[in-house]
C-alpha cells in the first residue's frame, strides 16, 4: 500500500515511520507545508521524493490542497499519515481520503487537542500523559481513536516529558499503521 506522510517539522516520526520498513508499505511522498524545514532533509537522505508548497502561494486552501491532491493521485496514494502536519485539513483534501487519513498527537485524546498538547497538559498538571494513533475528521484532532499508549509522570520536567512522549510515538504510529493496513486490505 502507498502512503504519503505529511509533515511541518524537524520529521521524527516521518523517519520513524519509514525505518520501521512495514511489511506492504511503500512510502512514496514526504508532504511538507514549510520551506526550509528539517523533515526536507530527512526525506532526501531516505531517499523519499518531497513535494513542499508554501500554503501561502495559493489563493485559498482548497487551492493548496488540490495541488497536493494531483500529486496523490499521480502517485497512486493509499492512505495518509499526518506527522506533525500543522496545518488543518480541508474539506478537498478530507474528502478525497476520507476515512483514509491518521494523525498522530502527543496527548491521550480527546483531553489537550490542538498545538500545545504536551504544554497543555504539563501545566494543567496531569500525572498521565500519552500518545493518540487516530483517524482524523474535519475537527481539530477529533475523529476515530485507533491507538493510545499512556505512561504515568510525578516529575516537573517538561523537557522530560515529551522525550518520552516522542519516544512512544516512534513506536506506536508503525503499529497504528500496520494495524491499519490491515482493516482496508
Amino acid at each position: 500500500m502507498k502512503t504519503a506522510i505529511f509533515a511541518s517539522g524537524s520529521g521524527t516520526n516521518f523517519e520513524a515511520l519509514v525505518n520501521a520498513n512495514i511489511p506492504g508499505l511503500e512510502i512514496v511522498l514526504m508532504v511538507c507545508d514549510k520551506p526550509g524545514a528539517k523533515v526536507i532533509d530527512r526525506a532526501a537522505r531516505l531517499g523519499v521524493e518531497s513535494l513542499v508548497l508554501s500554503p501561502r502561494s495559493f489563493v485559498d486552501k482548497a487551492a493548496y490542497e488540490t495541488a497536493i491532491l494531483g500529486r496523490l493521485k499521480a502517485l497512486n496514494v493509499d492512505f495518509v499519515c499526518l506527522a506533525g502536519y500543522m496545518r488543518i485539513v480541508g474539506d478537498t483534501l478530507y474528502n478525497a481520503y476520507k476515512g483514509r487519513i491518521l494523525n498522530i498527537h502527543p496527548a491521550l485524546l480527546p483531553s489537550f487537542k490542538g498545538a500545545h498538547a504536551i504544554d497543555d497538559a504539563f501545566n494543567f498538571g496531569v500525572k498521565v500523559f500519552g500518545v493518540t494513533v487516530h483517524l482524523i475528521d474535519l475537527t481539530i484532532d477529533g475523529g476515530t481513536i485507533l491507538a493510545q499508549r499512556a505512561f504515568e509522570y510525578h516529575g516537573n520536567d517538561r523537557d522530560e516529558v515529551e522525550t518520552r512522549i516522542h519516544a512512544i510515538e516512534h513506536v506506536l504510529y508503525p503499529e497504528a499503521v500496520t494495524q491499519f493496513m490491515k482493516s482496508i486490505q
